[in-house]
């Protein structure tokens, strides 16, 4: 019987590795983004109006990071077809996270264009369809990895110029995420959102 020796099973592990990033960093790279028009830009901040969304939706309960590894987990075997029947639906970004009151998370991942809720696979338990209605919202854009810390300052910095816009926050604030947690921080994209009137 053959030995193998550990240098060829560190890089089969390396290569599997590698190429299961590459499937992810392919599949962010071809998701899309919902349409909206831009109704004021200043910088990193817009106001943009959104049309009505469709998003599949789990409430998950812990930490923020906890509750969107595991709705990212279980919304993405839903798109993927992974526990359910029917075809693999396309990937959309961002995905949503909004904070719930007694520390849950609602975690939504956008459906894609041309579907119903008649017309896409039924979700699973813990997965509901909903649909969003039509909104403004006020966003702010920045880069890198997301900590609780920074995404309150980004929050504080899009509240204070909603004001000097001389808007009404018209509801709780939002994060979207737009790459998969394997891209490096620095070239991530991330936004936090507030509706407004």
């Amino acid at each position: 019987m053959a030995r193998i020796g550990w240098g060829k099973i560190l890089a089969g592990v390396a290569a599997a590795a590698a190429a299961g990033a590459a499937y992810v960093y392919l599949k962010d790279r071809a998701a899309r983004s919902p349409v909206h028009e831009t109704l004021l830009g200043d910088g990193a901040f817009e106001i943009r109006r959104y049309p009505a969304l469709l998003v599949a939706e789990t409430l998950q309960h812990g930490s923020r990071d906890r509750a969107l590894g595991n709705g990212f987990g279980l919304l993405a075997d839903y798109m993927f077809g992974e526990k359910r029947e029917g075809d693999e639906l396309p990937m959309t970004v961002p995905v949503l996270a909004v904070p719930e009151a007694g520390g849950g998370w609602r975690v939504r991942f956008l459906m894609p264009d041309g579907y119903t809720k008649d017309t896409l696979p039924a979700p699973g338990p813990g997965i509901e369809i909903v649909e969003l209605p039509a909104r403004d919202m006020a966003a702010v854009k920045f880069g890198t990895k997301p900590t609780d810390r920074l995404l309150a300052a980004k929050e504080a910095d899009l509240r204070e110029w909603i004001a000097s816009v001389g808007k009404a926050i018209n509801g709780s604030a939002e994060q979207a995420y737009y790459n998969s947690p394997l891209r490096p921080g620095p070239i991530r994209q991330n936004e936090v959102l507030i509706p407004v009137q």
